[in-house]
């Protein structure tokens, strides 16, 4: 029943779903997820961790970036299931389209150059930090 509980809980937030949706076309990092949304970087970084505690996405670091993409599955037949039908689910939705558009535009490291070096994200953040 935990495991139920903790997949529902994870998609019972509308920016949660929204994150999921747009892990469904590309992998992004948390930089890009913030641009997108247009959201607080810490507050992304807790949509993820919820996701990430609920077997719905997983991250992988890759130089200075941490990737975020959906999960396999694997961690819980909820989170499997709930993932399968979210690909058919809301495309077409008039919150959802809109972001997905946006995807192809939203390039990290346009997003760093553009940030002052004093609002990028400190070392050890989820998102890169200045070279």
């Amino acid at each position: 029943m935990r495991d139920f509980t903790t997949v529902m809980k994870a998609l019972a937030d509308a920016n949660r779903v929204k994150i999921v949706k747009m892990l469904q076309h590309r992998v992004m990092c948390v930089c890009e997820i913030q641009a997108t949304l247009e959201l607080a970087q810490p507050t992304v970084s807790k949509h993820l961790q919820i996701l990430a505690k609920a077997g719905l996405v997983v991250s992988e670091k890759e130089g200075l970036w941490v990737n975020y993409r959906l999960g396999d599955g694997s961690s819980s037949p909820y989170a499997a299931t709930l993932l399968g039908n979210l690909r058919h689910w809301l495309e077409g939705d008039r919150e959802i389209k809109p972001l997905v558009t946006k995807l192809p535009a939203i390039a990290r490291e346009e997003i760093c150059r553009r940030q002052p070096t004093e609002a990028r994200p400190r070392s050890g953040s989820r998102s890169p930090t200045p070279a």
